[in-house]
C-alpha cells in the first residue's frame, strides 16, 4: 500500500504539471504534452507500472479494509473514534473507492479517446485532445464530479501521505513533523490545483 501510494503521489505531480498547460499554455502545448505522454518509450513503459499500481493499490486497500473489519467484527462498548483518529483515516476505503470510480470515468473520457477515439488534429499534426478536454469541461455535471473527486482525493492524501512514510518505517522525531506538514500541504494544494482547471475552463469556455 505504501509503495504504490508513494508512486501514485509522484505521478500526481507529473500529471498536474502537464495539465496546468490547459490554463497557462496554448492548446498546441497541451496536445504536445499529451502526445509525449503517450509515445515517449520510457513514459509508455512507466505507464504500465502506473496502471498496475492503481489496480494494486485499490485491491490492497479493499483487502486491508476487510482485514481490519474482520479483526474487530463487534464495536467496543464505548467507542469514540474521533478522540484518537481523523475522519480521513477512518474513511480511507470510502475515499479510495470514490477516487477509483472517478479514475475509471476520467480515463474513459480522455485516455481512451486519446488512444482509440476519433479526434481531429491541431495545427502541428498532434491529436487535438485539448478540444475533447474543453468540451468535457463545458458540462457542469462533469466539472462538479471532478471537484467532488478531488475533494475526496485531498482527504485521502491527508492521511495517506504521512501514513505511507510511517508504514515504510521512515519516521523519526526529527523529521516526522515535517513530513506531516508537507503531506497536509500536498493534500490541499495538489487536489485544489487539479480542481481549479475544469472550473477555470468552464467559466472561460
Amino acid at each position: 500500500m505504501a509503495l504504490t501510494g508513494l508512486f501514485l503521489i509522484t505521478f500526481l505531480i507529473v500529471h498536474l504539471a502537464g495539465n496546468l498547460t490547459l490554463i497557462w499554455g496554448s492548446p498546441e502545448d497541451f496536445n504536445a504534452y499529451a502526445k509525449f505522454m503517450t509515445t515517449f518509450p520510457l513514459i509508455k513503459i512507466t505507464s504500465y507500472l502506473l496502471y498496475a499500481s492503481i489496480l494494486g493499490h485499490a485491491v490492497l486497500g479493499i483487502a486491508l479494509a476487510r482485514q481490519n473489519k474482520a479483526a474487530r467484527p463487534v464495536d467496543y462498548a464505548y467507542n469514540k473514534p474521533s478522540a484518537n483518529s481523523s475522519w480521513a483515516s477512518r474513511s480511507m476505503a470510502l475515499l479510495g473507492i470514490i477516487t477509483f470510480v472517478f479514475l475509471v470515468i476520467h480515463m474513459k473520457s480522455f485516455w481512451f479517446e486519446m488512444h482509440w477515439g476519433e479526434i481531429g488534429t491541431d495545427s502541428n499534426g498532434n491529436k487535438d485532445l485539448f478540444t475533447v478536454t474543453n468540451a468535457a469541461f463545458q458540462q457542469l455535471w462533469y466539472v462538479a464530479l471532478y471537484v467532488f473527486a478531488m475533494t475526496a482525493l485531498g482527504f485521502h492524501l491527508a492521511h495517506g501521505f504521512q501514513s505511507a512514510f510511517q508504514s515504510m518505517g521512515w519516521n523519526h522525531p526529527s523529521y516526522t513533523p515535517l513530513i506531516k506538514k508537507v503531506g497536509m500541504a500536498f493534500s490541499i494544494i495538489v487536489p485544489a490545483a487539479f480542481a481549479i482547471i475544469p472550473v477555470w475552463m468552464f467559466i472561460n469556455g
